[in-house]
């Protein structure tokens, strides 16, 4: 048994020995790499100090944009008399769909948005779907 134990503290400490001397070349290895490649490594962190600032600069001057509300604006809701079924057929409207994918999504008949369409035209004093979501962006009711 103590026989046992001996010859494992002796792998051990050869295990030991040999890990710091791996350790020891790949310290040498680093070193000689570090010196001949010194201007490559001084770009790499120059080119990563400008990534970074230009991320931090273009994070402050274009994502400090806040979303518009998902509700819209209520003020112009209110004085244009749309109700919650037609924002939802403008926000669809504005997303591209057209009225079969819109009908399919709100789950009522094309010839319902069709009719909802015309009263948002009416009330947005648009004459295309186009016109329609220009307005309602400048009005902030949709994003």
């Amino acid at each position: 048994m103590f026989k046992g134990k001996l010859q494992l503290n002796r792998i051990a400490l050869y295990g030991g020995l040999l890990a710091a001397g791996t350790l020891a070349l790949q310290w040498l290895d680093y070193q000689r790499l570090a010196r001949s490649h010194s201007s490559e490594i001084y770009i790499l962190l120059i080119a990563a100090l400008f990534l970074a600032l230009g991320m931090f600069v273009g994070k402050r001057l274009f994502g400090g944009v806040a979303p518009a509300a998902a509700t819209g604006n209520p003020k112009a809701l209110a004085a244009l008399g749309i109700s919650p079924r037609e924002l939802a057929v403008l926000r669809e409207l504005g997303a591209g769909r057209s009225n079969k994918e819109i009908a399919a999504a709100l789950k009522v008949s094309p010839n319902t948005v069709k009719t909802h369409v015309a009263r948002l035209f009416e009330k947005l004093d648009a004459r295309r779907r186009t016109d329609a979501i220009n307005r309602a962006r400048e009005l902030g009711i949709v994003p």
